[in-house]
């Protein structure tokens, strides 16, 4: 009841809707033309829409995955060991697409739970799997309140926003990172305009644009490689991203296109703003160009859908712990300090 009052509360659309039984994903592969949904009822449905694309953005993952683990547990019913009993579900959701740090770190909550004593298994991971959800949402206000603030830190008066992929309520708990903080800007009086760059394959930056038009945000979508020219003629003066994975050195992993982005808004003065929680962080990877992103795309003939964006490029990180400028190894490092009170 608790989950279902605080997704309600906070409106829009969702990408997915936890109903005890099944996980009712909004197939966002259809969208913004239709709106069709996919019923789960157990780990393996739930991979498979991960991997076909139904669910997207990497907060959006995580959590599904996790949901995915509840509802293999309720089939289940009773194991003696249900570490054992579960090993196939998390691997086979771990391996739907890896490049999500969020995914990782949401299927370890889960699998810690497992060593919890407790007489009904099934209803405390669907538990957990709620609190990951919830927790998401909330760590989406906080960075919106904080990214916010650093705009209008910068410029009290309307202005000009640039976006790239999509990383709002649909890419997670219900609110959005990167969106979030134009969702909160918006509110504040700082949007004149927001210009949603749409790169292919996919349709992210439709999906962009349908998400801010449903809140009233002022936002025209444009074509990838028109940023540059948009850039030196409407004078925007934030570039405001999501996330899939981030590196310990700061080094971003996310949509393609977002690499040429920054190198474009570093020749024109724009400022570049990083959005995710801090569930993004993988600090077991110390720098993103470790990974082959192109090499893994040739392989498998399609196109490479991410890319890396150096921390040299960034101006700021802003996670639901706090805000990091100028980001680099020990800047991340500090973040995640348990000596922070955040």
């Amino acid at each position: 009841m608790q989950f279902q009052s605080q997704v309600a509360e906070q409106g829009g659309v969702q990408a997915m809707e936890w109903c005890g039984s099944s996980l009712r994903i909004l197939d966002q592969r259809y969208l913004p033309g239709q709106r069709l949904w996919v019923e789960c009822h157990d780990a393996a449905e739930v991979a498979e829409a991960i991997r076909q694309g139904a669910v997207r953005g990497a907060a959006a993952v995580g959590i599904a995955a996790a949901y995915g683990i509840a509802l293999a547990a309720r089939r289940l019913g009773h194991a003696d060991d249900w570490t054992e009993a579960l090993e196939a579900d998390f691997i086979l959701l771990g391996q739907a697409r890896p490049a999500a740090a969020n995914l990782a770190w949401a299927l370890r909550i889960m699998h810690d739970r497992l060593h919890r004593p407790a007489a009904r298994m099934p209803e405390q991971l669907a538990q957990a799997a709620v609190s990951i959800h919830l927790s998401d949402l909330e760590a989406n206000r906080s960075m919106a309140h904080l990214g916010m603030q650093l705009i209008r830190r910068h410029q009290r008066q309307p202005q000009r926003l640039m976006t790239l992929g999509n990383a709002g309520a649909l890419a997670g708990g219900g609110y959005g990172s990167a969106l979030g903080v134009i969702r909160a800007a918006h509110g504040a009086g700082l949007v004149e305009q927001v210009y949603a760059s749409q790169s292919r394959p996919g349709t992210a930056g439709e999906v962009t644009a349908w998400e801010l038009a449903q809140d009233q945000v002022p936002v025209v979508l444009h074509v990838d490689t028109a940023a540059g020219q948009l850039m030196k003629s409407d004078n925007p003066s934030w570039v405001v991203v999501g996330a899939e994975r981030i590196a310990a050195n700061g080094d971003v992993i996310n949509a393609v296109g977002t690499y040429t982005l920054a190198v474009l808004a570093m020749h024109h003065g724009l400022r570049f703003m990083v959005v995710a929680p801090s569930s993004a962080i993988d600090l077991t990877l110390d720098a993103a160009d470790e990974l082959d992103l192109a090499g893994e795309a040739l392989e498998q003939g399609v196109q490479p859908l991410l890319d890396v964006t150096p921390a040299d490029l960034i101006d700021v990180i802003v996670t639901e712990k706090g805000i990091v400028e100028r980001p680099d190894e020990s800047r991340i490092a500090e973040l995640l300090s348990h000596r922070r009170l955040h």
